[in-house]
């Protein structure tokens, strides 16, 4: 056999395994799936390993080489750099301008899992170049476009059905945060609440295999070290809480005027001309260039900057003076259009603010005792919370970095109260907002969080006046809902469950001389399933269109009756207008 014989055995073999659609012996469309994810995220930790090299290869030769020995290199990089990265986005890879956030949630939810592959070149060149070049922006927002990408593509070449192709964008982002910030569980949560706006069990499993996938081969090549070279936390007061609740407070309110200036700055930077949408980058990377002469902590993704804030090295005055540089010069990068991602600023504001609260609760408050390093660990995740409405995220992101549970209790206290200060002073989260801007209407965990799903115990009608039991007589039991205007009634059978019988059933048994039979004997009882009062309604009207009545019994005993329910109650629990009924028809 010759290698060329061999190979396109082999290639036979992977296609009828991987195909979705086609029958093989060994991997039903399932596992097909899986197996899929798996690959995904090998080949997205693949791309976003090169990514992350890249930067580091451009930021060394640039903002580090010569940067650090003319100041006014220095001012020019940012600005060249964001100037170039424009203008290519702007110009030869329009997929890759704006979020990769939102660009990804639009495959989900619009374009059926497309995701072209020039958007992964585009995000790849032209956020290397931004942020290699010291613009405040993250790798880990292009990360994940990058990673839907290249799902979307593996997608389109093993002909994956519509639906499978709809949720192999959300997996592919997984693997490309996952890989970026090389945090799997983050990677999952993230995905699942900002990409995926809800917790879809059925993609849960494959969003888990690509993170991990991706984050093995990212330490493959990079090493396993953490992100961050976290110390050791203790918490030896609880009243310490109260500067934590702090961070938290500060944070939210930060985070909800960043949200809005950023927003609004963004709207009138979309307006502008011509000329000045293509000034505005070079313009932001100025700004950036003239702060980094002297602070360049503040250039790039900044994690070198919170892993020493972590070890004390810098003072709380000097903590809060990068926090807010950072906030400003990356409100201006992200406004004016420069590429990159907001993951890694978050991350670092956070950071800057905790570490500087903390340090500053050391100098004047007796129950700040622990090391201001565990106030940046804290802090890190709270700007996050407040920018990106992701609370479940930024808590595990902490823990997966930090791997102490002593410090679950202080960044719950400080991602909630962030979460919930910055929510109510700007009700939509930033990518929401951007997402309305580019003219996209995307759902988003807010929505859900508001808009509580009503459940069956909301629209049933409580009591038993739709029942009879099998043991009353035909004549009688027409009596009976005759009297309470039904045009049918539920039917208890002891033993036997629930049945239902219409009001005409009833009329044609007393016609054939059956009136003094039971219900048992005389009618022709139809089966019928049982609803209990927390399932949703959406489920329930599944059955409504098969069963006009329908009992509600309690979990703990299904012959306990709660109530019952009609498609007539689902209206008035929607508020919607009864139906019409036919002329001499009553109601159930």
């Amino acid at each position: 056999m010759t290698a060329r014989s061999r190979f396109d055995g082999l290639k036979q073999r992977a296609l009828r395994l991987l195909i979705v659609g086609q029958k093989g012996p060994m991997m039903g469309d399932t596992q097909r799936f899986l197996l899929l994810s798996i690959i995904t995220g090998i080949f997205a930790g693949m791309i976003v390993v090169c990514f992350h090299i890249s930067i580091e290869y451009l930021a060394w030769n640039t903002v580090d080489a010569l940067g650090a020995h003319n100041w006014l290199a220095a001012v020019l990089w940012p600005a060249l750099g964001g100037g170039v990265s424009f203008f290519l986005a702007y110009y030869f890879f329009p997929t890759a301008r704006g979020s990769g956030v939102n660009y990804t949630k639009a495959a989900l939810y619009v374009s059926d899992g497309y995701v072209p592959f020039s958007g992964v070149t585009g995000k790849f060149l032209c956020s290397t170049i931004s942020i290699g070049t010291g613009n405040p922006m993250g790798p880990e927002d292009p990360a994940l476009q990058m990673g839907a990408g290249v799902a979307s593509l593996l997608g389109r070449i093993f002909h994956l059905t519509r639906d499978h192709m709809r949720l192999i964008a959300p997996i592919g982002a997984a693997a490309g945060i996952g890989a970026a910030f090389n945090t799997p569980i983050t990677a999952v949560l993230f995905v699942m609440e900002e990409v995926v706006a809800a917790w879809n069990a059925g993609v849960l499993g494959s969003i888990v295999l690509a993170a991990v996938s991706a984050v093995v081969v990212s330490r493959w090549f990079l090493g396993d070290d953490p992100l961050y070279s976290v110390p050791e936390f203790t918490l030896t007061d609880y009243s310490e809480l109260l500067i934590y609740a702090l961070i938290g407070v500060v944070s939210g309110l930060l985070s909800a005027w960043f949200t809005s200036f950023a927003a609004k700055s963004r709207a009138r930077a979309k307006k502008a001309s011509k000329q000045w949408v293509h000034a505005l980058p070079v313009l932001a990377g100025l700004v950036v260039g003239a702060v980094g002469v002297r602070l360049p902590e503040i250039l790039g993704a900044g994690y070198g900057a919170i892993d020493s804030a972590l070890h004390d090295r810098f003072p709380w005055h000097f903590l809060l003076l990068l926090g807010a540089l950072k906030i400003i010069t990356t409100a201006l990068c992200f406004s004016a259009g420069t590429p990159g991602g907001m993951f890694a600023p978050a991350l670092f504001i956070g950071a800057m603010i905790g570490g500087g609260l903390g340090g500053l609760a050391h100098e004047y408050l007796p129950v700040a005792t622990s090391s201001a390093g565990a106030y940046v660990l804290v802090g890190i995740g709270t700007f996050f919370a407040g920018l990106f409405r992701a609370p479940m995220t930024s808590i595990f992101m902490v823990f997966e970095v930090s791997a102490s549970y002593v410090i679950i209790l202080p960044v719950m206290i400080a991602n909630t109260i962030s979460y919930l200060i910055s929510r109510q002073l700007q009700h939509d989260s930033l990518f929401h907002i951007v997402g309305h801007q580019d003219g996209l209407d995307l759902p988003s965990v807010e929505e859900q969080r508001e808009a509580l799903p009503l459940s069956v115990e909301d629209a049933m009608r409580p009591g038993s006046d739709r029942v009879t039991p099998s043991t009353m007589r035909v004549d009688d039991a027409l009596a009976t809902i005759e009297g309470r205007s039904l045009e049918r009634c539920l039917v208890s059978v002891y033993a036997k469950g629930w049945f239902w019988a219409e009001i005409d059933d009833l009329r044609q048994a007393i016609a054939a001389g059956k009136g003094e039979k039971n219900l048992l004997r005389a009618l022709p009882l139809r089966n019928v399933v049982r609803l209990y009062p927390d399932l949703s309604l959406d489920s329930a009207l599944r059955l409504l269109a098969t069963y006009p009545v329908i009992p509600v019994v309690s979990r703990a005993n299904s012959n306990q009756l709660l109530g019952s329910l009609t498609l007539e109650d689902v209206h008035e629990a929607y508020g919607l207008p009864v139906p019409a009924r036919k002329k001499g028809a009553k109601k159930a």
